[in-house]
């Protein structure tokens, strides 16, 4: 049989391995995922947080608005080399020129690459043929520049146009692939788990996607194909961190109304703890391929597509990790405790732990350690002992001035017998 000390040990409250979790470092609390980190019990503050990333988002889209590129609004695109005859050519040189020739300043003028395959590229307002004509003519006469062989040739500057139903197109069918990705998700979800989550999981999405967008518009990024496709990416995985801290949730909360150990609340910031390692390294492994992908893309080739992927992304991957944590499990949380049965127990929890000690449990259910609530009653087990009577017992010695005892079937002594107590 156990002692008494090994009882109290086995019997150790939750709440007091938490508090005591709470005195190691803060890399231990955050590898052991103990409960220590009060996410979902500050709901308020996290509200107030993203409320206002939220806010400023949303203000930048209205007041900026975003830098389309030249895929959704149109326009005329002339590249040639960066080397000529006179050597490297400036991007101030070429915006002269463009302003002699046409009458007007570019849109953008940059140079992409490094090197010898280094162009320069020039964006502008829509261009008649005429004009881009004299515009190759004018860059060549001012340049120079070389082509594969070489030597100078104006067949080294090249130009297209884009119209805006093209960009048009593309606006169209980004939207319809979010429309069916949002309605896909909310489906698997609701299957899955249940309709709560999927209001959570779809309003963190809404969230990063607002987020996203408005770091665009406030920083002035251009807006491409490729941040589209970026943007659906980021979404994806804005859901995978998401539900995987559901499934924790799911898993803590499993039964919960039988027992009056945590809350409802309580039991979902335990599980938003025991994920924090996990979408940590998940973001971590995420975003080195992408900044990998960046530095390939701006500092090794200057490609301009690959670096718009990679910037929506990073941006997209920091956002989903915090609202995975920081606002989808709060939301959830919110949306269940305004269901009776979460109010009801969270009242009971309450009173219980008003009311003073906790139950007595049978050994078989007690929580397991790995924090996994067993099935406990909400009514107090009272344990009573029995008091055992009091009997006189017949010792062999006598008592002091006592006559010895006779043998057995002889008449008593009348004098006092030693009684005791067992």
């Amino acid at each position: 049989m156990a002692s008494t000390k090994d009882t109290e040990v086995i019997e150790l409250d939750d709440d007091a391995k938490t508090a005591a979790a709470q005195q190691h470092s803060f890399l231990s609390r955050l590898y052991t995922g103990t409960g220590a980190f009060e996410v979902v019990g500050r709901r308020k503050l996290w509200y107030g947080v993203s409320g206002a990333i939220m806010a400023v988002a949303v203000l930048a889209i209205l007041i900026r608005g975003f830098t389309f590129g030249i895929d959704f609004k149109g326009g005329t695109t002339v590249s040639m080399p960066s080397s000529g005859s006179g050597g490297t050519i400036q991007v101030t040189q070429v915006e002269d020129v463009f302003h002699k020739t046409i009458g007007k300043d570019p849109e953008s003028v940059v140079t992409v690459g490094k090197g010898s395959s280094a162009t320069v590229q020039i964006r502008s307002e829509t261009l008649s043929n005429e004009q881009t004509e004299k515009l190759r003519n004018a860059l060549f006469d001012a340049f120079h520049p070389k082509g594969a062989d070489g030597n100078p040739s104006k067949k080294a500057i090249s130009d297209a146009a884009v119209s805006e139903t093209w960009g048009d197109q593309i606006t169209t069918k980004a939207v319809i692939a979010l429309v069916v990705f949002l309605v896909l998700v909310a489906v698997y979800i609701t299957v899955r788990y249940e309709r709560y989550m999927t209001l959570s999981a779809l309003a963190a999405m809404i969230f990063d996607l607002t987020v996203t967008a408005g770091v665009y518009a406030l920083v002035g990024f251009e807006v491409t194909p490729a941040t589209v496709i970026g943007l659906l990416t980021i979404l994806g995985f804005s859901l995978y961190d998401t539900v995987i801290v559901f499934d924790k949730v799911e898993e803590n909360t499993h039964g919960f109304q039988h027992t009056t150990r945590r809350t409802f609340a309580e039991q979902a910031n335990l599980a938003v703890n025991q994920t924090f390692m996990r979408s940590i390294n998940t973001s971590l492994i995420s975003v080195l391929p992408v900044l990998a992908l960046m530095v390939v893309a701006v500092w090794l080739l200057g490609v301009g597509t690959l670096k718009d992927l990679a910037l929506v992304q990073l941006i997209g991957i920091m956002v989903g990790t915090y609202s995975s944590i920081f606002f989808a499990t709060p939301l959830l949380v919110t949306l269940r405790e305004r269901t009776d049965l979460v109010r009801t127990h969270t009242r009971r929890v309450l009173r219980r732990r008003s009311a003073g000690a906790l139950p007595e449990k049978p050994a078989a259910k007690r929580e397991s350690a790995d924090g996994d609530a067993g099935e406990d009653s909400d009514a107090p087990e009272a344990v009573t002992e029995a008091a055992t009577a009091s009997k006189p017992v017949v010792t062999n010695k006598p008592a002091p001035g006592a006559r010895p005892a006779r043998p057995t079937g002889a008449r008593r002594p009348t004098g006092k017998r030693n009684a005791g107590k067992r």
